[in-house]
């Protein structure tokens, strides 16, 4: 693939795998692992001193035509604005750290003129979740669920501890019409059922994507993003039994009316795309 991700390519993903910057041995391998979205990560995964080494990284990568989403350094460091102008000039969609303030998303993708997600990962953030998705520019947020759990002083891996948070998210997206949230990572390397479970639970909250740390998470999170046989045939006996003009009906003893006529295409949907 040449060129770069489109704001469809970015709204419809399954998985968005992180690459450090400063590791461009990876860049191959992570998109060897087929993910939707490959992400350079400039931010957390690159240590102060290998910042501008991993900016050029990724711009030798983007020069050669290769897709990428960029994750850029939050609004206000040091790195931010040359990170910003890399996405700028490559189209490159760019995945905002630290993603608080309206103002600094417009700006963003003012400048990036390409698809942005911004990472909602602190209590500000969240707090501000519906203005930041309705935001210009924005495809959809991504859930920084690590370090929204080390300022709430929570295990990240507690779910019940940040299912308020997820669920705001999912909220807040649906409200300002944009694709459904990217949950965030799983840490759990040693197994794919980890993955596969923490994505089914984000699935069930409302979410349509992950954020994947490593290429072996890639296969398990497009598994997981297929609707179940049981799904498609309930939503194939749906779709069969429905009225043309959209009346309710029962279906299996149930009532079905629009909207669960809407989720059954939903479901055909999703199964078509993946």
């Amino acid at each position: 693939m040449t060129g770069n991700y489109t704001s469809t390519d970015v709204g419809f993903a399954r998985s968005f795998l992180f690459v450090p910057g400063n590791r461009p041995e990876r860049f191959m391998k992570a998109q060897a692992a087929k993910p939707d979205i490959v992400v350079i990560d400039l931010e957390d995964a690159v240590a102060p001193a290998d910042k501008c080494a991993a900016r050029a990284s990724a711009e030798k990568w983007l020069a050669a035509g290769n897709p990428a989403m960029v994750r850029i350094n939050a609004v206000g460091t040091e790195w931010h604005d040359d990170d910003l102008r890399l996405a700028a000039q490559y189209a490159a969609p760019v995945m905002l750290a630290k993603a608080e303030c309206v103002d600094d998303i417009s700006h963003v993708a003012r400048l990036a003129d390409a698809p942005v997600v911004p990472l909602v990962e602190t209590a500000t953030g969240l707090l501000a979740a519906q203005a930041i998705c309705a935001a210009a520019g924005v495809t959809r947020p991504a859930f920084g669920s690590i370090d929204l759990a080390v300022e709430l002083g929570v295990d990240p891996d507690d779910r019940s501890a940040l299912q308020m948070a997820r669920s705001m998210l999912v909220l807040a997206a649906a409200a300002a019409g944009t694709a459904p949230p990217v949950d965030g990572v799983t840490t759990v390397l040693t197994t794919r059922q980890a993955v596969t479970d923490d994505f089914g639970y984000a699935k069930r909250l409302g979410m349509s994507a992950k954020l994947c740390i490593h290429p072996s998470q890639v296969a398990a999170v497009h598994a997981a993003a297929a609707p179940s046989a049981a799904e498609l045939r309930w939503a194939r006996e749906v779709i069969d039994g429905c009225n043309s003009d959209g009346s309710a009906i029962a279906v299996a003893g149930r009532m079905v009316d629009g909207p669960v006529m809407a989720r059954a295409r939903r479901i055909i949907t999703t199964h078509r795309q993946v």
